[in-house]
């Protein structure tokens, strides 16, 4: 049985005491922000809300929970998230086993193209005129075009289907399946870790983008919920969110946490059901064998 000599295990207990105190540190923003969430107006202004709630109360979330536009522009998120994620999801893993074959003609340059593209991002101004010659102005494909494809996911999928083994591929032409026929029935089920890794890093940055429609958008109708957040807390927006009087006795700062929280919950809640995949999906293409 292996054992570790004393240093070794003064060294270990550093690390997990150390990692520990680190996560603990990380947290006490957000555990502040929820306890913030549940007091009241005057405790928040007063600065006596610190891990625990004070003078605990629900208004906050009935205020931003009873607002008609916050809901619309969730909607507008879950809509963008989904949609996006889903085709970000389709459109880099074609492109992945496209550039996976090494007897692709011309691979190493659409690669070199990939890794120029993830060094050097298209410019701002370039960017715009682009969207707006393609009349997706003030329209949610704004928000999915143009990031269909990201460099760094590809990359990753590249290494994964790298590590397939080239016999279930050639078995399956074999039996007459045609490249688009093996790819669905053969690679995809195989590369679902790895899809469900890229899948968070996609999913994580459609739900928490907002420059791009602030960039992009116009109508306050096709804002995402984040661009609603921003507004909350850099415009002072929030008594635009209280519906009755009672709520107008709310700290404005509750708000803006009760609403912080509505917007992180969601993604906190996905992470523990693909928790196990996301974990193998990150392992999965780093050792090449």
């Amino acid at each position: 049985m292996f054992r570790m000599d004393t240093p070794r295990k003064w060294f270990v207990s550093f690390n997990y005491m150390f990692l520990t105190l680190a996560g603990i540190v990380m947290l006490l923003p957000f555990i502040n922000i929820l306890a913030g969430s549940f007091s009241g107006g005057t405790a928040i202004l007063q600065g006596r809300v610190t891990v625990f709630p004070v003078d605990f109360t629900l208004a906050n979330y009935g205020a931003v929970l009873n607002n008609a536009a916050m809901w619309k522009s969730f909607g507008v998120t879950v809509y963008i998230t989904v949609l996006g994620t889903l085709l970000n999801l389709l459109f880099t893993s074609l492109m992945a086993y496209g550039l996976a074959k090494k007897e692709l003609k011309g691979r190493s340059f659409f690669i070199l193209i990939v890794l120029f593209a993830m060094i050097f991002p298209a410019p701002l101004i370039p960017s715009y005129l682009i969207i707006k010659y393609m009349g997706m102005l003030n329209t949610l494909w704004a928000l999915i075009i143009p990031g269909l494809i990201g460099a760094f996911n590809l990359i990753i999928m590249i290494s994964f289907f790298q590590t397939i083994p080239d016999g279930l591929t050639d078995a399956a032409k074999i039996d007459g399946c045609s490249d688009y026929r093996t790819y669905w029935s053969i690679v995809l089920p195989l590369s679902l870790p790895s899809l469900t890794t890229i899948g968070l890093f996609y999913a994580v940055g459609h739900w928490n983008g907002y420059f791009s429609a602030m960039m992009y958008l116009r109508d306050p109708g096709l804002y995402p919920m984040q661009v609603k957040l921003r507004q909350l807390i850099v415009d002072s927006d929030a008594a635009n969110v209280m519906q009755s009087v009672q709520m107008m006795m709310q700290s404005v700062e509750g708000i803006k946490m009760a609403t912080i929280i509505v917007a992180t919950v969601p993604v906190l809640l996905i992470y523990p059901m693909i928790q196990k995949h996301f974990i193998k999906g990150a392992m999965l293409g780093s050792v090449k064998g």
